[in-house]
């Protein structure tokens, strides 16, 4: 049996020199609901895709050489390199290289980015018709009511990249957890704190708990407001924290029917509803800011951050917290008026 070595770090790149930028677009999960909302209002077909190996379809700008693969050809190997014309996995300038190339196809082909989400590509038809991509990496969804259009897109994709039509949307970035059930998330009336007498925990498990709750809590409103409350105290947990994200894992495996449920409304209303939670926090008494946004009745977004400051009244709470609902509604706008939604 062979063996070889495994480095620590994973490549030999060096900034400045063979990559400069490294950061890629991702679509907001925000942005996600808002397309699921108007689909179940206007009864849009939902369509996704995959891209298979993605990271393999984006142009490099940069110059980069890389060794004769072992074996490739005897006569190659110690005197030559490869010269890479196409972005490969662990190139740190794939994610980059990949969503430029993929930006660049689709405005080719007719189609605008959003400005509120720049992961959102949009055309509109002559006729009054609309299709819409988001792309999330290698997942894709399409919708809108120019099923001619979305026909034509698709078999653009499909000439372009090497795409997996995966039919009807059943679903996208799903996480399924498995614990023993509870009723509640939290303890009613916790008291969460900084508990120095309390025995500390492994805090990268904590993180990685933690940060896959935050995902979870996109589609799962329930749990938002105690991911919040566990995810103050990433930096130093204790054996009471850890507990508290072990409840709500337990909450999650007794209710796996809960969710987010898209319905056709009666009229296309965007509302949202502000609120704070005053001294709410046992560690420092800051209170809690949160606003929910409601597009044809259906839920989209929501948000509950710790102000940054202790109000003196529950009156000055709600004012600190109104602006934050406010930007979220401004930044809607700006999506809905690239999709031409009244």
């Amino acid at each position: 049996m062979g063996c070889k070595w495994v480095f620590t770090v994973k490549y030999t790149q060096t900034y400045g020199v063979d990559y400069l930028t490294t950061f890629a677009l991702i679509a907001k999960m925000n942005t996600v609901q808002v397309l699921l909302s108007l689909a179940a209002n206007f009864e849009w077909n939902l369509q996704q895709f995959d891209v298979k190996n993605v990271f393999l379809h984006g142009d490099l700008k940069e110059e980069i050489y890389m060794e004769v693969p072992p074996r490739f050809g005897k006569n190659l190997e110690g005197r030559n390199v490869c010269k890479l014309k196409k972005a490969l996995y662990d190139l740190k300038q794939s994610p980059r290289a990949w969503f430029g190339k993929f930006a660049k196809v689709m405005i080719t082909n007719g189609y605008k980015q959003s400005q509120g989400d720049h992961t959102l590509f949009i055309k509109h038809s002559t006729s009054g018709g609309v299709a819409a991509l988001l792309v999330y990496m290698d997942d894709i969804i399409v919708t809108g009511n120019d099923k001619k259009e979305r026909d034509n897109l698709r078999k653009c994709l499909m000439k372009e990249f090497e795409i997996k039509e995966l039919s009807q949307l059943k679903s996208f970035l799903g996480i399924e957890l498995a614990c023993k059930p509870t009723n509640t998330p939290i303890e009613p009336n916790h008291k969460l704190g900084d508990n120095n007498s309390d025995a500390s925990v492994d805090q990268g498990k904590y993180q990685r708990l933690v940060g896959q709750l935050i995902y979870l809590s996109h589609t799962r409103l329930d749990i938002a407001y105690v991911v919040s409350v566990v995810s103050q105290f990433i930096h130093n947990p204790k054996e009471a924290h850890l507990q508290a994200v072990h409840r709500i894992l337990h909450y999650l495996k007794g209710t796996p029917g809960k969710g987010i449920l898209f319905k056709k409304g009666t009229s296309l209303m965007l509302e949202t509803y502000i609120d704070a939670d005053y001294a709410r926090s046992t560690v420092d008494r800051c209170s809690t800011s949160y606003y929910y946004t409601f597009l044809g009745g259906n839920l989209i977004t929501w948000r509950n951050k710790k102000q940054n400051e202790i109000a003196r009244s529950s009156a000055k709470a709600e004012l600190i917290a109104m602006p934050l609902g406010i930007c979220e509604l401004l930044w809607l706008k700006i999506i809905l008026e690239d999709l031409k939604i009244n």
